[in-house]
């Protein structure tokens, strides 16, 4: 699926940007299958495993939790849309390109990024993801659009090879809880990384990346599964004395065959 350039790219950049990988219709099922679960929570009713997450700077009793809400997590396996969907071959071929043919995914997430909504500091995931095993793949899949303007990603290329950095907790005072922040690196050479619905951005998990904030009238939504090598071993309840509560390892490919 990925050429030599685009695997070039991976391992001078820690990334590769895949314009128009998912159709339009594709991508839209996960925006209706997310604000039918956001609908459910406001019934009283049960999504599941999954969980959802204020925006902190929204929150208001007056207000549905469409209109506050920042992201749901642990998604992949137990709300139909999105495993569906992780289980596409034009999804899962990249992905084993870059990780070999055994995968797991372990987390997921559906972010909306509505106006108003702060940006996440500049973090690595594997700060999150202490594992033992090969880097961790992210895959960013574009919703709507993202523009300068609703709070895109922004990227530092090449900075996948450094070590994870130490980080502090984000001072803001609506800062959602666990976001840190690196303040020990230079990220003038960073980028912003403009999307049109269906485009998708692998990422290694040491590259360096935030968000920022949506000074729109719009929203900006995404879908994030993050995938690591079947082998991998998470240390995570070492790390931060409990484990993950978004993380659930869930086989998706195994000798190159999907197996959801």
């Amino acid at each position: 699926m990925l050429d030599r350039s685009q695997l070039d790219q991976w391992q001078r950049r820690g990334f590769v940007l895949l314009r128009g990988l998912c159709d339009a219709a594709n991508v839209a099922t996960l925006l209706g299958a997310a604000e039918a679960m956001a609908d459910r929570v406001d019934a009283g009713a049960s999504i599941g495993d999954a969980y959802t997450v204020k925006e902190t700077a929204l929150i208001a009793a007056d207000r549905p939790l469409s209109q506050q809400l920042s992201k749901i997590f642990r998604v992949h396996r137990c709300v139909p849309a999105f495993r569906d969907f992780v289980a596409q071959r034009h999804v899962l071929e990249p992905v084993a390109d870059l990780l070999g043919p055994n995968v797991d995914c372990f987390l997921s997430q559906f972010i909306f990024k509505l106006p108003g909504a702060l940006g996440q500091p500049w973090h690595q995931d594997a700060f999150y993801f202490p594992h033992d095993g090969p880097a961790a793949v992210g895959v960013w899949i574009a919703v709507t659009e993202a523009n300068p303007t609703n709070g895109p990603l922004w990227i530092l290329p090449g900075s996948h090879v450094e070590p994870v950095h130490r980080a502090c907790k984000d001072p803001r005072e609506h800062t959602i809880a666990g976001y840190v922040e690196i303040v020990d690196h230079d990220f003038t050479r960073a980028e912003p990384v403009l999307m049109q619905p269906g485009d998708v951005l692998l990422f290694h998990s040491h590259l360096m990346h935030k968000s920022t904030d949506n000074v729109s009238k719009g929203r900006r939504a995404a879908m994030v599964y993050h995938f690591a090598d079947a082998a991998t071993i998470d240390r995570t309840t070492e790390k931060f004395g409990r484990p993950a509560p978004n993380v659930d390892w869930m086989p998706v490919l195994r000798r190159g065959v999907p197996v959801i």
